[in-house]
Formats: C-alpha cells, sequence, structure tokens
C-alpha cells in the first residue's frame, strides 16, 4: 500500500475520531443539543461517526503494516496516529471553540512531537 494512502486514512480517521469524542460539545455550544439530551443519544451519534473512523483506521493499519507489505512498523504506524491525532484535534479546538487559546508550551509540544517522528523513523 502506497505510505501516503496510509496516513491519508489515518488522518480521515483521526477526523472522524475528534469528531465522535468531542462534536457533542460544539452541538451543546450551538444550541442544537441539551445538557438535557439523554447521554443514550449522544453516544449513540458518536458511535455512529466511531464506525466510519474503524473503517478508516482498520485499514490503515493493516495495509500500512510492514507485516502485512506496508511501509510502516507497528510503531511508526503508532506515533503517526499520535501525532495526526492530536494535530487534528488542535486544529479542531481552535477553529470550533473560540475560548481555546494557543501557549508556547503547545508549540513546544509540537516540537517534542516532531523530535518524536524523527527518532521513531531513524
Amino acid at each position: 500500500m502506497n505510505p501516503y494512502l496510509t496516513i491519508l486514512l489515518l488522518l480521515v480517521s483521526n477526523i472522524f475520531m475528534t469528531i465522535a469524542w468531542y462534536g457533542h460539545l460544539k452541538l451543546q455550544e450551538m444550541k442544537i443539543i441539551s445538557n438535557s439530551t439523554p447521554l443514550f443519544f449522544v453516544i449513540l451519534l458518536s458511535w455512529m461517526l466511531a464506525l466510519i473512523e474503524y473503517m478508516c483506521q482498520v485499514p490503515a493499519n493493516r495495509y500500512g503494516f510492514q507485516g502485512n507489505g506496508g511501509h510502516f512498523t507497528l510503531l511508526q504506524l503508532k506515533v503517526v496516529q499520535e501525532v495526526l491525532s492530536i494535530t487534528v484535534f488542535t486544529v479542531f479546538t481552535v477553529l470550533f471553540f473560540k475560548g481555546e487559546t494557543f501557549h508556547w508550551n503547545h508549540y513546544a509540544a509540537f516540537g517534542c512531537l516532531i523530535l518524536a517522528v524523527y527518532l521513531v523513523f531513524k
């Protein structure tokens, strides 16, 4: 499998994961759902989004893994997934939750992530 396709599938997976995990908070903020919306409904909505996440995540890991003819070791797949997850979450937070701010320590943390990717692929 093309390594860029693996990364693209992981990216799409993380977008759906972030929306599934945190999207209901934005829906509350937008007054589409309320605090009194049954938790079961919110969980069901999140599960529906998580299904799409898994439909991208599982093939990305399966076909991206070296043991299956892919380009990445298991550790490399996990580090790429985590970096994408934090990046997607940060973009989601900054774009959709205007009260959240980005500070120097966040930049330092991203620098550490870049270093982690470098070291894992070294």
